[in-house]
């Protein structure tokens, strides 16, 4: 079984350390490390340029000072110095527009891998996953929380070396200059370094919360959208907007207050910073007034400083950005790392299969009610060939049968097998490949009418497409459109009509050819007509293989070889619909029921 959502709650509430999360984070990066070393080696040569300006500058400044002062100026040093301050800058600008372009794309193509990488987890992931989720808040994983770690992964994480790069230089500069006027700027920065890491957490947790805030209102917006017939129906546009409007509120108030967070503790940052810089001007206006310093060197040290005050100030502000990262990254890293509890692939693959299918003593309860047992040490076997109708009230566990059948849950106690093999030793993708369902409200995908009866077997024919469709009773309708098997069936298949829905869905079963069927309501909501037509085609379909229907109208499964009678989850009746009917129970009592409305 699924875990809970209580455990799921328990277990998400167990944070890794942010260094963990990062260190998770930028693993992604490994494939594209070549063109990040290569990055790596302009942003150090754009760092270099940047940290050999101040010096370059400063000797052009005392140079010229200095010459004035001695009364004699060498105006063609002056033009040299002035000319490689030109290649620095050309350099520099070069070598940043090559770090740029590296750790950009490399970021893009990472993105695209983390994406892809992230639907795959989802894909694999078992239907009691989905039972606890919601398709809003997964839905926000793949688009929102993806695009926060894309910037981190990229431009974040060049800037942060850059700036890394130059603080550190511009530290190393500063002391080579004068360590006494270093020393006193320093003063500034632990009580700074202290607010970023206190600030910083605080900061986390109201990102992680602003994500989950924007994945609810993402929530509403994909159910009322997916639903937005009922919605018209009920003339309930307004409701819905006004839901959504205060989902999307609950989320602003977060951001506004991680956005007041990190706008406090910037502006105190900066000042901090900046305060140290003039502070330095200060005293060292008055160690070149001692003749301790050269004008140059001042000049010079007041550059690195603000080198270094920008680099701060920005690795302050990345920090923040990092924090922000890191909560969006718990949320998709719990996704992309969670195993699933029914792996989709391993296991053994029989080389024929008859069809004999067996639940054996199953109990079940659903993930979403883990206390409210759906099957009751439920036993049941389908022979090859055999056709076993399942009946009952609402809530008996019909559908669940259905459901466990093509193993989209496994029982919490007994076991299930195809051919004496337990289902637990089978390949899941392969099992499923054994077993086809025609449900009451089949799905079709917005692509053509050919793609859908061709989804179950991607490389069938246009002549196999069509066979199937013909015993379908489908290609008389299909041939009646301009654009034939091209034709597109809309979201949903809202194009076509129930019937023509249902002998599509046939015909994708006919082709995908399984042993073992399972017909959970197929012909309950068609007309008369409609009704005729999917059953003529499900007869054909039937045949020769080992099928379970599950139906309310009685009417249906007349033919069935075995009716199973279900109520609480347990078997109360069993035998042919003949025989029931003529004696007292559950089913004589629901067939009685039909016929009288």
């Amino acid at each position: 079984m699924s875990p809970t959502p209580e455990k799921t709650k328990k277990k998400d509430e167990k944070r890794p350390p942010l260094g963990v999360t990062l260190k998770r984070l930028y693993s992604l990066a490994w494939p594209e490390r070549w063109p990040l070393a290569l990055g790596t080696v302009f942003l150090l040569g754009s760092a270099a340029g940047n940290l050999a300006f101040p010096r370059a500058i400063g000797a052009l400044f005392d140079e010229s000072i200095l010459g004035v002062k001695a009364g004699k100026v060498d105006l063609d040093r002056v033009d040299q110095m002035a000319v490689m301050l030109v290649g620095i800058f050309a350099v520099t600008a070069l070598a940043s527009a090559l770090r740029f372009l590296l750790f950009s794309r490399s970021g893009e193509r990472i993105v695209s891998r983390l994406r892809g990488d992230l639907y795959a987890s989802l894909m694999s992931q078992e239907i009691g996953f989905f039972d606890t989720q919601k398709t809003g808040d997964l839905s926000s994983r793949l688009s929102s929380d993806a695009s926060v770690l894309q910037t981190t992964v990229t431009a974040n994480l060049s800037m942060m070396l850059r700036n890394l790069t130059i603080a550190g230089g511009s530290l190393v500069m500063l002391l080579i200059t004068s360590s006494k006027l270093t020393f006193m700027m320093l003063g500034v920065v632990p009580p700074v370094a202290l607010t970023a890491v206190i600030i910083g957490k605080r900061v986390r947790r109201l990102s992680k919360e602003s994500q989950d805030a924007l994945a609810k209102a993402s929530e509403v917006a994909v159910e009322s959208l997916g639903g937005i017939r009922t919605v018209r129906s009920f003339a309930a546009e307004k409701k819905e907007v006004v839901r959504y409007r205060d989902a999307i509120e609950a989320s602003l108030q977060l951001a506004f207050k991680r956005i007041n967070l990190s706008a406090t503790f910037f502006g105190v940052a900066f000042f901090a910073t900046f305060a140290a810089g003039v502070t330095v001007f200060w005293y060292g206006a008055r160690m070149v007034a001692a003749e301790e310093l050269s004008p140059g060197s001042l000049v010079s040290f007041l550059f690195n400083t603000m080198q270094m005050a920008a680099g701060l100030a920005a690795l302050a502000e990345l920090w923040t950005d990092l924090q922000r990262a890191a909560g969006a990254a718990e949320r998709v890293f719990d996704l992309l790392h969670r195993p699933p509890q029914i792996p989709d692939s391993g296991g053994r693959e029989l080389e024929k299969v008859a069809g004999r299918v067996a639940f054996e003593d199953v109990s079940f309860a659903y993930p979403t009610r883990p206390d409210t047992l759906v099957l009751k040490h439920f036993s049941l076997a389908l022979d090859p060939g055999e056709v076993v109708a399942v009946v009952g009230p609402s809530g008996a566990g019909k559908s669940t049968i259905a459901s466990m059948l093509y193993r989209l849950y496994d029982p919490a106690v007994g076991r299930m097998t195809l051919d004496g093999v337990p289902y637990g030793e089978l390949d899941a993708q392969w099992l499923r490949r054994q077993v086809g369902v025609v449900a009451q409200e089949p799905l079709l995908f917005s692509t053509s009418i050919a793609e859908n009866i061709r989804y179950g077997r991607p490389a069938a024919t246009d002549a196999e497409v069509e066979a199937a469709a013909r015993l379908a009773n489908a290609h008389a309708f299909i041939s009646t459109f301009p654009e034939g098997y091209q034709t597109l069936v809309g979201e949903r298949g809202i194009q076509l009509s129930g019937g023509q829905k249902q002998r599509v869905a046939i015909a994708r079963a006919i082709l995908k050819d399984p042993r073992v069927l399972i017909l959970d309501e197929a012909t309950s909501a068609l007309d008369a007509e409609s009704e005729y037509l999917v059953r003529e085609a499900l007869e054909r379909l039937m045949k020769g293989r080992t099928t379970l229907v599950i139906a309310h109208r009685l009417s249906t499964v007349k033919d069935a070889a075995r009716v199973v009678v279900l109520e609480g989850g347990a078997i109360v009746q069993s035998g042919t619909h003949s025989s029931l009917v003529g004696e007292e129970g559950l089913y004589r009592r629901l067939v009685e029921r039909q016929f009288a409305a």
